[in-house]
């Protein structure tokens, strides 16, 4: 297997118990060490800045502070519930979903596999936040590449939340239905397309093939004990995710604060510059997709169907706060281009609505 140093003919030799466990402590102080040390030069270069700059400077920026910390604290109060269903759940398909039961019910055809996936969204009340902790223990599990990452881009959308959320705003009508219909079409395409790849390896991060967190109860362990093992997994992986959904929520705080939306509004017009503001102002603001159908409600007055459409397609699929998360299941490289992809589709899409149906 790839990373592994080749096996030897001859009789192993013991493993070195004692000295793996000094390795470890002395590698855990070493890190702490580190992160202790860019603590601290973070801490002299902040007293350096005030200490040069002017203090009206800071006077000034008073006002941005505190939009700052309002949009911060609306982004992550607002995706934090949903961070932890979809980490709780997560714990529960490790705990009483084993991987035979899960091949069962997933075909390994490229086709099927990503049809079924995106349908899955239809299950799970998770939007983008808790579906890529969600996706991530499927993966584990050996849920097929091309089924995982349909029901990544597609449960935001398809869960039902959202759709009744969608309907409250926009009515059971077109905008419910192409919104869905759209979701599912570019869920099953880029599920096709990263279906090609044969080795998940490839794609995936190393730990998720190498190795497993955590092993699910036995059949026979009691009741209790499963409940606990799936708490324990759900807190880890609730604080592992939750740092990138802090780092993903300050970036997309501070683009707000300083990247004023009246900017991008005003220059919003055209068939296909509305479709493009809209779709940056998706990534920009990172709204829960529970809610999103709301915001886009209110740009209904001076942009068109296509370009709100986009919005409301590519935004639960893409998003500052849910790029970094994608980085702690994918490669690079992958997640470029599950960034890209929905944005050509959804650009697409938008562009020919606004063209022949305006």
């Amino acid at each position: 297997m790839f990373g592994q140093l080749p096996k030897s003919k001859k009789d192993p030799k013991p493993v070195n118990i004692q000295g793996d466990i000094l390795l470890t402590s002395i590698s855990t102080p070493r890190r702490a060490s580190r992160t202790v040390i860019w603590l601290v030069l973070t801490g002299v270069l902040a007293v350096i800045l005030f200490s040069i700059l002017p203090f009206r400077l800071f006077v000034g920026l008073g006002p941005k502070l505190n939009l700052f910390a309002t949009v911060f604290l609306g982004i992550f109060i607002e995706a934090l519930p949903y961070l932890l269903i979809g980490t709780l759940i997560s714990g529960l398909v490790e705990v009483f979903i084993d991987r035979d039961q899960l091949t069962r019910l997933i075909s390994n055809r490229a086709v099927p596999a990503a049809v079924t996936g995106a349908l899955m969204g239809l299950v799970f009340p998770v939007c983008e936040c808790g579906v890529i902790p969600l996706a991530r223990r499927l993966f584990h599990k050996g849920l097929p590449l091309g089924a995982g990452v349909s029901f990544l881009l597609a449960a935001p959308v398809l869960n039902p939340i959202v759709i009744f959320s969608t309907a409250a705003a926009f009515g059971w009508g077109p905008m419910l239905l192409w919104r869905i219909g759209f979701t599912l079409l570019i869920a099953i395409i880029v599920g096709l397309v990263f279906s090609i790849e044969r080795n998940s390896s490839n794609i995936l991060l190393g730990s998720l093939g190498s190795s497993r967190e955590h092993h699910h109860a036995e059949s026979g362990a009691p009741l209790g004990e499963k409940a606990q093992r799936a708490l324990t997994i759900c807190a880890d992986e609730f604080f592992e995710m939750g740092r990138y959904l802090i780092i993903g929520a300050i970036l997309a705080a501070l683009l707000q604060t300083f990247i004023p939306q009246s900017a991008l509004l005003a220059v919003g017009s055209g068939p296909v510059f509305s479709v493009l503001v809209m779709q940056l102002l998706a990534v920009i603001l990172s709204i829960c997709s529970t809610v999103d159908a709301f915001v886009a409600l209110g740009f209904t007055g001076g942009f068109s169907f296509g370009s709100i459409l986009s919005f409301l397609v590519f935004g639960p699929m893409v998003d500052i706060k849910s790029v970094f998360m994608y980085l702690q299941v994918f490669r690079r490289r992958p997640v470029m281009y599950l960034v890209i992809l929905p944005f050509l589709m959804s650009l697409l899409a938008g562009i020919l609505f606004n063209y022949f149906m305006p």
